[in-house]
């Protein structure tokens, strides 16, 4: 059962770390904490979700999105351009999501029979 507290915990842990991790990652001049207050919305917005029990597609879709938007925001916050590698990092979950989905409607596609052929005469 997922208790809210617990829930609150966990990304209250993920959205620390997380910052945590990109502050290592980025330009000096960019700190935790301007980066946590970036990513916050999203995290918040990823536990009301996983509390709600969103269908793991569903919140696969929502979390790369929300990803994006984070990356987006970070980049808007940093006094100093953001490497490159960072811009590609926050595209990667959205790339692989829809990766998988594609892959998923490629491999659930019914075949095809050829058409009867028709005699005219």
């Amino acid at each position: 059962m997922r208790h809210p507290l617990d829930i609150i915990a966990m990304f209250a842990a993920l959205g620390l770390l997380a910052s945590m991790v990109l502050d290592a990652l980025t330009p000096t001049e960019l700190t935790a904490v301007m980066i946590g207050i970036a990513i916050g919305p999203a995290v918040i917005i990823t536990a009301v979700f996983y509390y709600l029990r969103c269908p793991r597609l569903d919140f696969a879709v929502m979390f790369a999105a929300l990803w994006l938007i984070s990356d987006i925001a970070i980049a808007f916050v940093s006094p100093a351009q953001l490497p490159h590698f960072l811009i590609m990092l926050g595209f990667l979950p959205a790339l692989l999501i829809g990766s998988v989905l594609h892959w998923q409607r490629f491999q659930n596609r019914p075949e095809r029979l050829p058409a009867p052929s028709v005699k005219r005469g």
